[in-house]
């Protein structure tokens, strides 16, 4: 594919600018399609079955069942049992993972983390494990070729913001990138959870800096604050995620002055279901 283009939007009086990664592909996009770069590349015989485990929202999930689909692998998905609620939800990724060609398999509670860390004690070369949210040390290839697009873009910003789940992308694009501050944020856990993810994987560098919301914020809950935001972001043309973004936004401008380049993380397929939440707690305003 060609280089994702770059847009400007304002916001708050100020410029940022959009690498859209979201444009890429209509489920296998953002910083899934980075991170699933060199599985992109693998040859299908290489592999007959891919295996997964995380939460029912995931996008990492939908990215990888429309890889394994393109693939022609199986693709295994396991995750902690679901509610009433998530059983009873008719779209949204995991909906659309299962079209897919997702198999699902659900884990009690008491089970799920000792049955996750014995996965890759009982399969043959032919199946490939990829750890929650894409978390893996191939993720590094596709980071490299999302830097050198930067480089060459020649753009005049002094950082780059990503928003992090277990922080792959933001960890390898500092060090693809170590001539910029790349700024992260949290959104699954605190800063010291994600420094621990990080560090299962690579050293952090010193230009890699994690901003903290002050308010403590639980994944996947509707905020207010945070659909305050959705939507005056949705007023400069471009959709984000409801998952990562607002927490990442909502950072940047409290904390930053500088010019910046958001690497937009795509998963917007998965709004459908979350403006649900949000119009089930009364937040939802038509735009």
């Amino acid at each position: 594919m060609k280089d994702s283009p770059i847009s400007s939007i304002i916001l708050r009086e100020r410029e940022f600018f959009v690498k859209r990664d979201d444009l890429i592909d209509p489920y296998l996009a953002g910083n899934k399609y980075r991170k699933l770069y060199t599985l992109l590349h693998t040859p299908p015989e290489k592999y007959h079955t891919l295996i997964s485990y995380g939460g029912t929202q995931s996008n990492a999930m939908l990215a990888i069942a429309a890889l394994c689909k393109q693939k022609g692998w199986k693709f295994l998905y396991y995750t902690k049992e679901l509610s009433q609620v998530q059983k009873q939800n008719k779209n949204g990724n995991f909906v659309i993972s299962l079209e897919l060609g997702m198999y699902h398999k659900e884990l009690a509670q008491e089970e799920y983390r000792d049955f996750i860390a014995s996965l890759r004690l009982h399969f043959d070369e032919k199946v490939f494990v990829l750890d929650q949210g894409g978390a893996s040390m191939n993720a590094r290839e596709g980071m490299e070729v999302l830097a050198k697009e930067i480089r060459e873009s020649a753009l005049d910003v002094d950082a780059i913001a990503t928003p992090s789940g277990t922080g792959t992308t933001a960890l390898y694009l500092a060090h693809a990138l170590p001539e910029y501050t790349i700024y992260t944020t949290p959104c699954i856990g605190d800063t010291s959870y994600l420094q621990e993810q990080m560090l299962a994987l690579a050293p952090i560098p010193e230009n890699l800096m994690i901003l903290e919301n002050q308010k403590k914020y639980h994944f996947a809950k509707p905020y207010r604050e945070f659909f305050e935001i959705y939507q005056e972001l949705f007023q400069t043309g471009i959709e984000f995620d409801l998952l990562y973004a607002p927490g990442m936004w909502k950072a940047l401008l409290e904390q930053t002055s500088q010019k910046i380049l958001y690497i937009h993380s795509g998963g917007v397929s998965g709004n459908e279901s979350m403006l649900e939440r949000y119009r089930a707690k009364g937040f939802f305003k038509e735009m």
